[in-house]
């Protein structure tokens, strides 16, 4: 049996931050990670995976941006590589190979609140930091069940690079950040990719000469003081929009906008949402036009004037600017037989949802999500960092993640 004052369950790049501001407030901690090597979930991404948040969005406190090109955007083992730099420099206290099996009320109450029962043994804590992210358990659909034998059938989560796949074309579902990119991946390795569009808003990759990331980070950091903040979850028409995919954005080739129309006058074959699949017959919605004129649409009726009004009223001199469109109505289909269209591989770019079963305490909502204040639940000593929309929209990404911590360690 040990004991600690702090247990941090998760070394990503949250659970670092907040080791960091907890050695910062001299507080004894512990940073419990079921890896075998540090890197956190950027580790499971493919291998062409890059940031869709420009490089000096990776600077954490104390540590800036190494490289010489701070927007650029960064390679999967560039990230690793960063963030394990990043555990050396503030000599995080990390134990490798832990993996948490369970949270749960200290039963025999005292000084320490918590039990974590861990592969290495229990542990008790005074408090608890959850620091999982948002990647936590791949999701795919149940009627991924009834593709053919003959279909190679995976998630994103499984992907590693096109050389992978059995020779033939491709059927993504999902058209979020991950889907655009590998979309993008996918076509410029020759293959023929048919993408099953979703309601994804996409993003321009720069505003009025500033990358959409500065964007962000200006609302998440300056918003609220001038009235401009970020989306907060209860802006939100339902709670279940928190589950919902990332704006469309890449960080691959040179810096661009995702456009599915112009992906599609590229080659890039789109359906509308995913109704069935039986065997090799794939049924679409007959949505598409309606889902693009979403997508189109999502900037400036969500963000535009946000964006505009906070440069107007934080004094930031900026110039006018008027997203591109493309002119460009991609035909419809609605039926498709995989085999007669030699497509050997269905991608589900699906998304992730909360993996949160081994926490056996009264937190978490319908969805999986805990119910939080800023990160603290209403249970005493229990806090979450890094999960989405904790604050706002950029709770879960690299702008947001220092500020949430920032705040959960101005109570230490």
């Amino acid at each position: 049996m040990r004991a600690v004052e702090t247990a941090v369950v998760g070394a990503g790049q949250a659970g670092l931050v907040v080791s960091g501001l907890l050695s910062q407030a001299g507080r004894e901690h512990v940073l419990l990670d079921r890896r075998a090597t540090l890197g956190g979930g950027w580790q499971d991404r493919w291998d062409g995976f890059r940031l869709v948040s420009p490089n000096w969005t990776t600077s954490m406190p104390g540590f800036p941006y190494r490289g010489s090109d701070p927007d650029a955007f960064m390679p999967r083992d560039g990230i690793v590589d960063h963030f394990r730099a990043y555990a050396a420099a503030i000599a995080a206290p990390v134990e490798l190979e832990t993996d948490v099996t369970r949270l749960a009320a200290h039963p025999g109450g005292g000084a320490a609140r918590f039990r974590l029962e861990t592969s290495k043994g229990p542990i008790d804590a005074r408090e608890v930091i959850v620091a999982g992210g948002p990647f936590g358990r791949p999701y795919v659909p149940q009627i991924a069940a009834a593709i053919a034998s003959s279909i190679r059938s995976l998630h994103l989560h499984d992907y590693r690079r096109p050389e992978a796949l059995p020779p033939g074309g491709v059927l993504l579902v999902g058209s979020g950040q991950s889907g655009v990119q590998l979309a993008e991946e996918l076509m410029a390795a020759g293959r023929d990719v048919t993408m099953a569009a979703g309601r994804c808003g996409r993003f321009p990759r720069t505003y009025r000469g500033r990358d959409i990331f500065w964007w962000l980070r200006s609302l998440g950091t300056r918003g609220a003081a001038v009235g401009t903040p970020l989306p907060a979850p209860e802006n939100l028409a339902s709670p279940r929009l928190r589950l919902a995919c990332n704006p469309q954005l890449s960080g691959h080739g040179e810096r661009h906008d995702t456009n599915l129309r112009a992906m599609a006058r590229a080659g890039l074959r789109l359906a509308g949402r995913l109704e069935s699949i039986e065997g090799t017959q794939v049924r679409f919605a007959a949505d598409l036009a309606e889902t693009l004129t979403f997508v189109d649409r999502f900037f400036d009726d969500r963000f535009r004037r946000s964006f505009d009004d906070f440069a107007e009223r934080a004094s930031e001199t900026l110039p006018a600017d008027e997203p591109a469109q493309v002119d460009f109505d991609p035909p419809s289909i609605t039926d498709l037989d995989l085999a007669r269209e030699r497509i050997s591989s269905v991608i589900w770019t699906s998304g992730f949802r909360p993996a949160t079963d081994w926490i056996d305490l009264p937190v978490f909502d319908e969805y999986g999500l805990p119910i939080t204040r800023g990160g603290r639940t209403d249970v005493p000593g229990l806090s979450f960092i890094g999960t989405p929309w904790l604050v706002d929209m950029g709770s879960a990404n690299l702008v947001g993640l220092v500020r949430d911590a920032e705040a959960l360690a101005a109570d230490w």
